[in-house]
């Protein structure tokens, strides 16, 4: 079914993402709403982080989540998706791999979700990439555009703020306005955002992005509050031991779309995917060895406690 933006009905040739753009001033003002807003800085109690080729759906009873967030979305892309009458809310982190069945399955699981509220609309939301020498932001976004155009539900689009309505020239160089988002499951509000704690096993999560493996994962049960992590196996990479000796820069310049914007952590973060895929080439025999998920629950510190 279409994309319906500013309650008109998209048509194929309107998706060009300039032309969508320069047709709807909605989604321009919205943008430029969301990027004077100031950044918050989410702890970890009530949120959910997701990483980079993730998804993740919950209600507004969820009793140990509040908070979706994800960031570090320099030329990937935030998709929230929401229904306005049951509160409920699917968040996934886009890097252009496994785009449709990702969007599919956020899309299943928002029907399921909403299955008893006869009422209400679902809403969509991009946040993130930028005016990038490569127009990896610019092709995610037409991706994302024409895959959820092609769902099976109404979808209206309220928040397009990505390349050109997310850039910001610095010098020579263009930046990214905003890099991470949450929402508050709550209330349904949007706002910028970064998050110092992102929850467990981060570089196992990570290693992911550089053996192979293009699913984008579900990574938790919200009837029972449970993060999942797993099961998953990838590739050994060849040559780790040789990236392992290179410098920050050099990580930067070759493992990454936009190395002149990435933050300061990205490096440290790659080398501790990258020491983990060292560690663990066979993670469906070290980490996963019977096949199933890692367990973890919230305390009432916010801190996600393994129970598997």
């Amino acid at each position: 079914m279409p994309l319906i933006v500013s309650g008109e009905e998209m048509q194929d040739s309107s998706l060009d993402v300039h032309t969508l753009i320069n047709s709807h001033h909605s989604l321009r003002d919205v943008a430029m709403m969301l990027c004077t807003q100031p950044v918050k800085v989410v702890g970890p109690v009530g949120l959910l982080y997701i990483d980079q080729r993730e998804w993740a759906a919950t209600t507004p009873y969820d009793k140990k989540v509040t908070i979706l967030g994800s960031d570090d979305a320099t030329t990937c892309q935030i998709v929230i998706l929401r229904h306005t009458a049951s509160g409920a809310v699917c968040m996934g982190h886009f890097d252009g791999c496994g785009v449709e069945e990702g969007a599919f399955n956020m899309c299943c699981r928002l029907q399921e979700l909403s299955s008893s509220h006869v009422d209400g609309s679902y809403e969509l939301h991009i946040v993130g990439g930028f005016s990038d020498q490569r127009n990896i932001s610019e092709q995610l976004a037409q991706t994302l555009l024409y895959t959820f155009h092609k769902q099976q539900i109404l979808i209206n689009l309220v928040t397009f703020c990505i390349c050109e309505l997310n850039d910001i020239p610095r010098g020579t160089i263009h930046w990214p306005i905003i890099c991470g988002v949450g929402i508050n499951v709550k209330t349904g509000e949007i706002f910028p955002a970064a998050f110092p704690d992102r929850g467990p096993d981060m570089a196992l999560r990570g290693a992911r992005h550089f053996t192979g493996t293009h699913q984008m994962l579900d990574i938790y049960d919200c009837a029972d509050s449970l993060l999942k992590i797993g099961p998953f196996t990838y590739d050994p990479m060849r040559g780790v031991d040789l990236w392992l000796s290179q410098s920050d820069d050099f990580i930067r310049q070759h493992l990454s779309t936009s190395p002149a914007v990435e933050p300061l952590h990205f490096a440290g973060n790659v080398r501790a995917s990258l020491k983990h895929i060292q560690q663990h080439p066979y993670p469906d025999v070290t980490i996963f060895p019977d096949n199933q998920s890692r367990l973890y629950r919230k305390d009432e510190n916010g801190v996600w406690v393994r129970i598997r």
